[in-house]
């Protein structure tokens, strides 16, 4: 149990500190919009990962690997909670329709991405 705690924490700093360098790459390319871009971005990749891992290590007999790997890396990478605070920023600006589409994207996208990388990797691998 502690063994797999630290490998949580170990893999959930790697990814905090994965999401924050993304974020700041993408406001460095794309700009500062006022869209939280960085935090969708991250959402959507860490989703189509997560499907790639989901069947991957199952596959592989690797699930040992899904604490670090997933609760971890993935956990600490993508960004649920800085979702909920990005949308509530954007209604309490006032921004209701870039709140809503803030929203939509975010749940669609990464779902998609995720059932997508479960398929693609399923036929790669099969």
């Amino acid at each position: 149990m502690v063994g797999t705690l630290i490998h949580v924490a170990l893999g959930g700093a790697i990814g905090a500190s994965l999401r924050y360098l993304a974020g700041v790459g993408i406001a460095r390319v794309l700009g500062v919009t006022g869209f939280p871009l960085g935090v969708l971005g991250v959402n959507v990749l860490g989703s189509a990962l997560m499907g790639m891992l989901l069947v991957l290590l199952a596959q592989r007999g690797l699930t040992h690997l899904n604490p670090f790997l997933m609760t971890g890396v993935l956990g600490g990478f993508t960004t649920f909670s800085a979702f909920s605070l990005e949308a509530f920023t954007l209604w309490e600006r006032g921004a209701a329709a870039q709140a809503g589409l803030y929203i939509v994207l975010s749940v669609t996208l990464s779902i998609a991405a995720l059932v997508a990388a479960v398929h693609i990797t399923r036929s790669l691998v099969a």
